[in-house]
């Protein structure tokens, strides 16, 4: 009984490791793109203009994105399109992004207009 048990904790535990790593691995790679010279791309806590302004970034920064953009589109679902058409389906949509704006190792949600932003 007793080893039926340690069976079963061992198989619970590297199921959830390997879902924690496949997890980390469906961030999708975009870039800060088309911000005016002088400018930064602000990354929001929620995703609305009148948001708490999180972190900025400026053109080139490269940003992971969980997928998630608002009116439901998934950055991860239209991956294999071209990229203009890419930017095309979240050009006046709000994206999501996994961050660390304190730069002290806690990472966090964040939303970036998506007229700012193209896949790298």
């Amino acid at each position: 009984m007793k080893s039926c048990v340690l069976i079963a904790v061992a198989v619970a535990v590297s199921v959830l490791a390997f879902s924690t790593q496949s997890h980390a691995t469906v961030f999708a790679a975009w870039q800060v793109a088309g911000v005016p010279f002088g400018d930064t791309l602000s990354a929001r806590k929620y995703p609305s203009n009148a948001s708490q302004k999180q972190a900025a970034y400026p053109n080139g920064t490269l940003l992971q994105m969980t997928g998630r953009c608002t009116g439901g589109v998934n950055l991860l679902d239209i991956g294999r399109q071209p990229q203009w058409k890419q930017r095309q389906a979240i050009r006046y949509r709000w994206c999501e992004i996994w961050h660390d704006p304190a730069q002290n190792g806690r990472f966090v949600t964040g939303w970036v207009y998506g007229k700012y932003i193209a896949p790298y």
